[in-house]
Formats: structure tokens, sequence, C-alpha cells
């Protein structure tokens, strides 16, 4: 994530990235699946259970959330601009060095959580955030005070231990980071603490009390797509390139690429081995052993070599 420091205090003065800027507007958008039950934090604890599957994060199995989210800021922009004449401004979701967890506490959203995402007292954390900067003055409103009170559930529960402390994240050990925003080999340390998970990580989400409030997205674009729920490991690592830039078309996941996607699923494919020597997951990762990518042959070799690790 080096273009977060590459754009240095921007990031925390928005006059600086976008000259002109007097305020912001910030925009919270649900991504819970319509159809999404009332237990549904306990059943994606029970994917966990299921080695062979693969879980991708729940905000990841419909559609990108980047493209959904700034084009209604883009329509809410449109409607000021209907009300009070052309004004300047620029919309953001997660495309910029934006603090817009930061900002968003600050106007009211919600506050930040141990694990240091936003939440809030009627929808939890699951949700995504959006900016207007703006060339107008606009009234502030107040931040809320916070109410983890005691609660140190997320920190306790993260796989890789990186919530270091309460409100301090180590992104080099999340989850989240490294399949995702890691290019290179995924430390040793962590391929054992991934588990099944090739596609972001949502255990602070799933055990933080406040999610039993969780808002139900009213938007087809957030159901999940098939294939990206409940499906096994030996399927989803049988893609071919043009299997996954089809299947992922309009993704947030296709961002990766399919070396990624691979070298994921090996970790994963690896965990489930030490656990059981599933003859499919072998011959599924024997055939890519000769691949022309050394990182994913490299995750291949040590997914395998856990055969020899259980004697």
């Amino acid at each position: 994530m080096a273009y977060m420091a590459a754009h240095g205090l921007k990031r925390a003065r928005p006059a600086e990235l976008v000259p002109g800027t007097v305020s912001v507007i910030t925009a919270r958008m649900d991504y819970l699946p319509a159809a999404t039950p009332s237990h549904w934090q306990t059943l994606e604890f029970d994917r966990l259970t299921r080695p062979s599957e693969g879980i991708v994060s729940v905000y990841a199995r419909g559609r990108d959330y980047h493209k959904v989210l700034r084009k209604r800021l883009q329509q809410l922009s449109d409607r000021i601009a209907e009300e009070l004449g052309p004004f300047g401004h620029r919309v953001f979701t997660d495309s910029a060095p934006v603090m817009e967890a930061e900002l968003a506490a600050r106007s009211g959203q919600g506050w930040r959580g141990k694990h240091t995402l936003l939440l809030s007292r009627e929808a939890g954390s699951t949700f995504f955030l959006g900016e207007i900067y703006l060339d107008m003055a606009l009234p502030p409103t107040e931040p809320v005070s916070g109410h983890c009170g005691s609660c140190r559930a997320c920190i306790d529960i993260c796989p890789t231990q990186a919530i270091v402390a309460a409100h301090q994240l180590d992104a080099r050990r999340c989850i989240s980071y490294l399949t995702i925003e890691h290019a290179g080999p995924i430390p040793l340390e962590f391929r054992p603490l991934i588990g099944n998970r090739i596609y972001g990580c949502d255990d602070c989400q799933l055990i933080c009390p406040w999610n039993k409030f969780a808002q139900r997205s009213a938007l087809p674009d957030f159901d999940e797509r098939k294939g990206l729920a409940g499906s096994q490991l030996v399927t989803l690592f049988s893609w071919t390139e043009a299997d996954f830039l089809r299947l992922t078309e309009g993704s947030p996941i296709r961002r990766i690429g399919h070396e990624r996607w691979l070298r994921n699923i090996a970790v994963a494919m690896g965990n489930a081995l030490r656990l059981s020597a599933d003859p499919a997951l072998v011959e599924a990762l024997a055939l890519r052993a000769q691949h022309p990518s050394a990182l994913v042959r490299e995750h291949v070799d040590w997914a395998l070599a856990g055969l020899t690790f259980q004697g």
C-alpha cells in the first residue's frame, strides 16, 4: 500500500489532495446481501470449520463496491448541484489516499472500533465508506462517542494477532492485506494461520457484538454471485485465467489477478492437507506444480510439503 505513503500529508489534508476543498460529505453504504439471515455471523464462522471450502470475504461476493458507491456519490453530487447550482467537487471511495474511517468518525457516522474499522450503533461495521470533497462550506456534524467499552473480542480473535493493541493494526500481519494487497510470497509464519480464507478476512467483524445490528442492502449489486461462496478449493483452483476473468468480471476480486488468486488458494489447500491428506487436493496441486509463475509454484510446493509434515 505504498501509494498511501507516497501522497504524504495529503491523506490528512483534503485541500492539498483536491485544491479548493472546504468541506467533506461522508457517506455509508451497507453491503450485506438482502437475503442474509439473522444468524449470519454463526454461518460465516461455520465456514472456517470446512477446510476444503474457500472463503471469500462477505463484502467481495457481489459487485465491485468502488463502482457502485462512486456512481451513487456522483448522483448525489448532481442532485446537490440541481438545488444549489454548480460547485467544485470530487468523489472518492477507497480510491485515493483519503482517511475515510477518520473522516467518517469526525463527521458522526460512527466511532473507530478497536479493530480500527468504523462502528455504528445502527449498522455495526458492514458498510462501505465514500466521500464528496466540495468547495462550499457546510455546517459540521458532531462526532459520536465510542461504545466498545472493555470488549476486546476483535483483538483476541484475530488469527494473526494483527490488532496489536486497541485501535492499532499492523497491516503486514492482516489476512485481508496479505491475500489482497500484498503482491509477493505470503510470509511462512502466516500461511498456516490463514486457514481457508482465500480473499480477505471477516473474523474481527463476525465476532463484534455490534454487528447484530448490521443492515441489509436494498441493492441487488451486493447479492452473492454464484461460485464465490461455498465453493470447494479444488474447483476454484481449477479456474484458468480466462475463467477467472470471466467469473470475476465486475467483482473486486478481479484486481488481484489470477496469479495471486492461485497463490491464495494454494495456501488454503496446504492448510487443508495438514488436516487430512485428501487425494483430490493433492491431484489439483500437482497439476499446478509446473505453473509458469514462480510465485504460484512456491506456494504449491509449500502446500504439498504438508504431506511430508504429516509423516
